[in-house]
């Protein structure tokens, strides 16, 4: 491929990725969400630790573990749905769109960087928000840890951005697309841990903690929550799965290292799918 070629894959990616980006702001969801989002983090920022009788923003740490829950949630509903929807979208318009002189992996990449565009802004507001608050209450201490799990929330919309873009390809209408992802949410957000907990209490104990191990790379949210806690530098808080990584792996250096691999391969894999059907289908 020369490279005036490649330029030309390059522009029509972004050129896509423009549209899409604004498709997303004028249809007001990502402005909703970016307005949710920052007024969730302000409320948990506020009343994280409510329950231990202690109300007021707190510093860095403890606000960035009461977001966790937050992100872990949320983010992955909100991508899994403008994924699958922007993958389904009105027939002529498909047509249109597929009509031009551009390839369908431009078109499928385009779209994805067009839609983690605008969750990234909308995701980046809530934290910047509370972040701003935080430091104007209780300074600046734990800043860097707060701005690495904001990164791991990046990837995760980015990850569930690609599974959605998967649920859209394949479920082809949106019905289908929808059930798809509402089933992927259920699954790896909630399913996921009491199936893995499940079948661990049929193994032994040393066979058991390797399960754990292992059970953790096959879910992306149990990844970046894994990685939140070691960003944290809360050892008591790994979990047993994280416990487990840092055990097998000799130390978080080398966890954190194996689970950026993770879920880069869980972008990858997904768009890698999402591709191949995309290219099989008669738009």
């Amino acid at each position: 491929m020369t490279a005036s070629e490649e330029m030309m894959e390059t522009q029509a990616v972004i050129t896509l990725a423009r549209q899409e980006l604004k498709i997303s702001v004028r249809s007001k969801w990502t402005l909703i969400f970016a307005g949710v989002f920052g007024a969730l983090t302000l409320a948990i920022s506020y009343f994280g630790l409510a329950t231990a009788g202690t109300v007021g923003f707190q510093g860095f740490l403890r606000t960035t573990a009461s977001l966790l829950n937050l992100v872990l949630y949320l983010i992955p509903m909100v991508a899994l749905s403008m994924g699958a929807l922007s993958l389904t979208g009105e027939k002529g318009a498909s047509e249109l769109l597929f009509s031009q002189p551009v390839t369908r992996t431009e078109i499928l990449l385009g779209k994805i960087l067009g839609l983690f565009l605008s969750l990234a802004a909308a995701t980046l507001f809530g934290f910047g928000l509370a972040g701003l608050i935080v430091s104007a209450h209780a300074g600046p201490d734990g800043v860097s840890r707060f701005l690495a799990v904001a990164g791991l929330s990046l990837l995760l919309a980015l990850i569930f951005l690609s599974l959605g873009a998967m649920a859209g390809v394949l479920g082809r209408t949106r019905t289908r697309a929808l059930a798809f992802s509402v089933f992927l949410w259920f699954f790896f957000v909630l399913f996921y841990d009491l199936l893995v907990i499940g079948l661990a209490f049929l193994f032994r104990e040393r066979t058991a903690n390797l399960f754990l191990f292992l059970s953790l790379f096959g879910n992306p949210v149990d990844l970046v929550r894994v990685s939140s806690l070691i960003a944290l530098s809360d050892t008591p808080v790994f979990g047993a799965a994280g416990a487990a990584l840092v055990k097998f792996l000799g130390g978080k250096a080398a966890g954190s290292l194996a689970v950026l691999s993770a879920l880069l391969l869980w972008i990858a894999g997904p768009l890698f799918i999402a591709d191949r059907a995309l290219r099989k289908q008669d738009v």
